[in-house]
């Protein structure tokens, strides 16, 4: 895919993810109620995408890049494993801060999904596709998340609101904006080895973050929401082989 392509691709769905971002924010904030009870159900979908995808696609597609892509894969999610631990053990121990130092880890974690997209529409526009449609659904439910957090933390409404965006829906295409340079030097080798480190990421962001998330708010039908983002990834990459 010529690089003009590639790069389009990526400013898309990293503005689209502010976008969607901002919109979680604004939606809780106007109709709390109705985005409290929706939210499990948007991290179920995204995570049934996001842990289909690096599954079935991205991770066999960086092995078979560079056969040495499946121990990235595992750093990648030791590495969310061990900061997100960290995080939780600030966020715990010191309760004033609690607001700026979870923003702090939203913001981490919005960086490295800009980055994602830039790995993955960079390997093919498959991969980039179902990663950033996973990614960017769960962008709705992490600006409510976001916006709460700064709400308990002692934050005003409307201020909130602004700093939930900066920290959450900026961070995104900011992360891939920087990423892009970098990533697109990288020859087909280096490049399935930072592919299997997203691949490792998706999965700890899937089946760590999210669902456990979704599962704290069980809901009647968030496993049928889980299993559709699960049926959309399926159905995009049969699509695209039989097409």
């Amino acid at each position: 895919m010529p690089h003009n392509d590639t790069f389009y691709w990526i400013a898309l769905f990293a503005v689209l993810a502010a976008l969607i971002n901002g919109l979680g924010i604004f939606i809780i904030y106007r109709y709390r109620n109705w985005a409290i009870k929706s939210k499990p159900y948007f991290i179920c979908f995204a995570a049934g995408v996001l842990i289909a995808t690096p599954l079935m696609l991205a991770l066999p597609q960086a092995i078979g890049k560079n056969f040495y892509a499946g121990f990235t894969a595992l750093l990648g999610f030791l590495f969310m494993f061990f900061s997100n631990g960290l995080i939780k053990k600030i966020t715990k121990t010191e309760v004033l801060a609690f607001g700026i130092v979870a923003a702090e880890g939203i913001a981490i974690h919005s960086f490295i999904d800009g980055i994602i997209y830039t790995v993955t529409f960079s390997v093919s526009i498959l991969a980039g596709f179902l990663a950033a449609t996973g990614l960017v659904i769960h962008e709705f439910a992490e600006g409510i998340i976001t916006y709460t957090l700064f709400l308990k933390g002692g934050v005003k409404e409307k201020r909130s609101m602004f700093y939930a965006f900066m920290v959450a829906g900026l961070t995104t295409p900011l992360g891939a904006f920087v990423a892009y340079p970098l990533v697109n030097r990288l020859n087909d080798s280096h490049l399935g080895l930072m592919l299997g480190f997203v691949a490792g990421v998706l999965i700890y962001v899937s089946a760590s973050h999210l669902l456990p998330e979704a599962r704290g708010e069980e809901k009647k039908h968030s496993s049928v929401a889980f299993l559709g983002g699960v049926v959309l990834a399926l159905f995009i990459v049969f699509s695209k082989m039989f097409g």
